[in-house]
């Protein structure tokens, strides 16, 4: 696996969750929780007095006595950190003494309590610890009537590994290669025993399934629709699962597809137009797009989260589209009767957005905005 950052001054790597094996040396006790203990002193390289003379300094021992980082042969040593440093861990019951002997005499070690709550391990270069290509298979086989509806599915321990040293609790998890869409399986997973809130975004062409395999025989037409209800089985199951976040735990989500604009030319490049032209144009808006095409389309438009839920109901024969209570209303039908716009308006909406078709002339257009500065003076209102 190789890990890559564009900015490496923000990377980071994050420690990996210890298992009971990992936590066996953390073999002492205290009012804190369990802990081990390292020297004070520095050992191995750089440890003399002379690499570093402000970090060789008295600390006392319980009894009283004076005690200086010595080396096992009896050299000046030096600890590991500053004296403040020092002071402030014998003032918060972070060192541990011990009797020990140095060249026949019995003299006090000083050493550093670190404890177990909270503490992750190091990742490592070689990961024999998790799941393999053929429990990757039996999870497809197990969401898909034992079928195996994909070729080389990615091990879900494998990318929730990835997630928890790449990742932090709120992070936005991308994956351009979405396939089977094991990485929102992970994401799932991994929120559900974590009790994060990682959201993910998969991205994939929609590929479609060639002819003969177990996909196809499914019913998959493409890989889309595969990845599209492997998440719903996924979410399914894992909120079924008896975890500690299972309960409430958010399975949804969103499809969109990638396409061009909602405008035809002219709304961008009016002088590019004859008058003869722009006479056949009866609408800005591209005949095949529909309500949820220019809702999401505004969203874009104004920096809108594409997460967030809607609603959409019938007002006086329209379709009213409302966006994360009212974050932001849209009317997109022709004709908009005043009883509707002033309904919306009521409502106090951040946004509206209507189509210029939805009013019969400029003075019904003028009108709205009248409306608007009336009933609700702070809202933002777009016409497309």
């Amino acid at each position: 696996m190789l890990i890559y950052s564009k900015n490496i001054a923000l990377a980071s790597i994050n420690g990996l969750p210890m298992s009971e094996e990992d936590a066996k040396i953390y073999d002492q006790i205290d009012e804190k929780g369990r802990y081990l203990i390292r020297p004070l002193r520095r050992t191995g390289g750089e440890d003399r007095r002379e690499d570093r003379p402000t970090m060789f300094f008295p600390i006392e021992a319980p009894d009283g006595t004076q005690v200086y980082p010595i080396g096992p042969t009896g050299y000046e040593s030096r600890w590991i950190c500053s004296p403040d440093t020092a002071k402030k861990m014998a003032e918060n019951n972070m060192l541990a003494w011990k009797k020990t002997k140095r060249q026949g005499e019995e003299v006090w070690q000083v050493y550093q309590k670190f404890y177990l709550e909270n503490r992750t391990k190091k990742p490592g270069n070689l990961w024999n610890d998790v799941e393999g290509n053929k429990k990757a298979t039996r999870d497809i086989r197990n969401l898909f009537d034992t079928q195996k509806v994909f070729d080389f599915p990615k091990p879900i321990g494998f990318i929730e590994k990835v997630l928890q040293i790449g990742s932090d609790e709120d992070s936005i998890v991308m994956d351009f290669f979405s396939g089977s869409a094991t990485t929102a399986h992970a994401v799932m997973r991994l929120n559900s025993t974590a009790g994060s809130h990682r959201k993910y975004i998969m991205v994939q062409y929609p590929e479609e399934c060639a002819d003969g395999t177990e996909a196809k025989k499914y019913g998959f037409k493409t890989i889309c629709e595969l990845g599209k209800e492997r998440i719903r089985r996924a979410g399914k199951a894992i909120a079924e699962e008896n975890t500690l976040f299972s309960q409430g735990l958010d399975i949804g989500f969103r499809v969109l597809k990638l396409a061009d604009s909602n405008m035809n030319d002219v709304y961008y490049n009016p002088a590019e137009y004859s008058q003869d032209l722009l006479s056949m144009l009866e609408s800005n808006v591209k005949s095949d797009r529909n309500d949820l095409d220019l809702l999401f389309g505004c969203l874009l438009e104004w920096g809108l989260p594409l997460s967030l839920p809607y609603t959409s109901e019938q007002i006086s024969g329209c379709t009213v589209h409302n966006y994360n209570d009212g974050d932001l209303i849209a009317c997109f039908d022709e004709n908009v009767p005043d009883s509707v716009i002033k309904e919306i308006a009521k409502r106090q909406p951040l946004r509206a957005v209507f189509r210029d078709s939805s009013f019969a002339n400029s003075p019904s257009k003028i009108n709205v905005g009248e409306i608007f500065k009336l009933m609700a003076p702070d809202t933002r209102v777009k016409v497309i």
